[in-house]
């Protein structure tokens, strides 16, 4: 039975950078999101296309999973994410498409990813994960919510290590803060040690 848990890696996407453990590992001084994600994920990964057609908020919860997952066993990895805006970014491109009328015809493509937890989803496919997840909408990241959630999956064996964090973008606005918590590591999993994540 797990009785402490530690973070034990972490990435952090924003200003069109990637950090990871607090090694640089991607920067780029292309101001847009859009090619900033490319040019990330085609340094570490040119070879899953579908992320390419993903929505800004998807491509930015797998970059920043994919950075984090690099070297990592997968197998029992649960999900905890959480975000301000749901899919607010999406969903308003969405409305728009349905109000023009002249080209009237809502995209499939958008409104498959009208849903915040959709991230979560693309991780899941990307790495065959098949365990818990859940995703929290607030104001800013949940730490006691996340943290308890966390803490049960890992102490109840519903997993064996999980993958944490806040992915947020809306309007070209964007932030992830993603870490894994699992029984290995040296730095406590407590509320505090989360905070200064995003610090």
């Amino acid at each position: 039975m797990v009785e402490e848990t530690y973070i034990e890696k972490v990435c952090i996407v924003r200003a069109n950078s990637i950090v990871v453990d607090t090694v640089p590992r991607f920067s780029s001084d292309d101001s847009l999101f859009a090619e900033f994600s490319k040019q990330a994920f085609r340094q570490i990964n040119p070879e899953y296309p579908k992320f390419f057609k993903m929505d800004s908020l998807s491509k930015l919860a797998v970059l920043a999973a994919e950075y984090l997952l690099e070297g990592q066993p997968i197998d029992d990895l649960a999900l905890v994410l959480a975000n301000r805006s749901g899919s607010l970014d999406t969903d308003v491109r969405h409305q728009e498409s349905i109000q023009n009328e002249q080209e009237y015809y809502p995209s499939p493509a958008t409104f498959v990813y009208t849903l915040a937890n959709i991230c979560a989803g693309e991780i899941s496919i990307r790495h065959g994960l098949q365990t818990e997840n859940a995703f929290f909408i607030a104001e800013d990241y949940p730490i006691n919510t996340a943290r308890s959630y966390t803490e049960y999956l890992l102490k109840s064996g519903k997993a064996k290590r999980v993958l944490c964090g806040w992915v947020e973008f809306f309007e070209e606005k964007y932030d992830a803060v993603l870490y894994i918590v699992s029984p290995k590591g040296t730095n406590k999993h407590s509320a505090e040690n989360i905070k200064k994540l995003f610090e």
